[in-house]
């Protein structure tokens, strides 16, 4: 071969080498929720280039990853859910062909979570949730009690287990 076309070879295999080294992004990417390690795969290009930080996963990575899962009614772990609000489905959520995207990092800004991340390590850890740094989970359940109606006659919360109740409440001070 002559010179000339071995240059343009080496220069295209180095073009080619220096394309798929950029391309080479992590296939998956680590996750650290609640404690618990977890890799997940990477979302589509289009998706990632949405927002630097964002972090997409499929649903079954999300339920994998963080214990919840897209319901009608919001983003739900046992019986604690956070509704999607309306105007902002489409940063939450996003279907590619027969696979639906979420964005976790969406859901930590709307819950008030704490969130570290390496972008060349592909790794996110999701601190405690507001909620979860409060207390708020842990006092949901309101202390019994018994207090006298207008006509005085007594009633006590426990009366009404399992059904909803409105407390109102006043001070003189």
């Amino acid at each position: 071969m002559s010179k000339p076309i071995l240059t343009f070879c080496a220069l295209l295999i180095c073009m080619m080498a220096a394309v798929i080294s950029q391309a080479s992004e992590p296939v998956r990417r680590t996750i650290i929720y609640d404690g618990i390690v977890t890799e997940v795969a990477s979302a589509p290009t289009s998706l990632r280039a949405s927002k630097a930080a964002d972090l997409w996963v499929n649903l079954n990575d999300l339920k994998r990853a963080t214990g919840f899962e897209v319901k009608p009614k919001g983003v739900c772990r046992d019986e604690l859910c956070f509704p999607i609000p309306r105007a902002r489905q489409r940063t939450f959520l996003d279907k590619r062909g027969s696979v639906t995207w979420f964005n976790l990092m969406e859901f930590a800004r709307l819950v008030l979570q704490p969130v570290a991340y390496d972008m060349e390590q592909a790794v996110w850890f999701f601190g405690p949730r507001a909620d979860e740094q409060n207390g708020y989970i842990a006092t949901l359940e309101a202390p019994d009690f018994t207090l006298p109606d207008m006509n005085g006659k007594m009633h006590s919360l426990s009366d009404f287990r399992g059904k909803k109740v409105l407390l109102l409440t006043w001070a003189s001070w």
